[in-house]
């Protein structure tokens, strides 16, 4: 914006000039179109942190559970929120299990129900559930949960569980697809 001064001394504002209209516009292309694409990766970050976050906590409620109720707890892909049945990526839940069985059966409450993954994501696990016994091991239910975005392996995430009920992520340190925990563990994606 200019100022000019009148012929009396006092200033008048005159409006920007097209150039200058121009330039800022220009300047303000720029900025969004180096923005955008991080701003992107930033929400895809965002909502893997939050799903295998969200899964670790499951995982980890499911073990609690069982040694506090002092019977068998299961977690299991489910995605009608009643039943172990479809895909992880579809949900899953968490519900006390006195029989061990991996099966909902009259009697046995549904502790939590997790809603199908947003954004496209996928999830997949070698088992259909774990289950933890009272004394918080799932033996025989050892493997990675493997969470992936349109972006594939290199910024997959996943969460390892293991036969003495411990579950822990995967760190993949150089973006490969391969966790260096001495696991060997290669996370592929869909």
């Amino acid at each position: 914006m200019r100022l000019l001064k009148n012929t009396n001394g006092t200033q008048k504002k005159q409006g920007f000039t097209l150039i200058e209209l121009i330039v800022t516009m220009v300047i303000a292309g720029i900025l969004l179109t180096i923005g955008i694409p991080s701003f992107n990766s930033f929400v895809k970050n965002n909502r893997l942190t939050t799903q295998i976050n969200d899964l670790v906590t499951a995982v980890n409620l499911t073990r609690s559970e069982a040694i506090t109720r002092g019977f068998s707890a299961t977690i299991c892909k489910s995605n009608t929120g009643t039943s172990c049945t479809g895909n992880w990526t579809n949900g899953w839940i968490v519900f006390e299990d006195q029989n061990g069985d991996g099966v909902v059966d009259g009697g046995e409450t549904v502790l939590r129900v997790h809603a199908a993954l947003q954004g496209g994501n996928t999830l997949t696990f070698g088992n259909n559930r774990i289950t933890y016994s009272s004394q918080g091991i799932a033996v025989g239910f050892n493997d990675t949960f493997k969470l992936c975005d349109d972006r594939g392996a290199t910024e997959a995430k996943g969460v390892i569980t293991s036969n003495t009920g411990r579950a822990r992520q995967a760190i993949d340190s150089d973006a490969d697809g391969t966790v260096e925990d001495g696991s060997a563990t290669n996370i592929t994606c869909p």
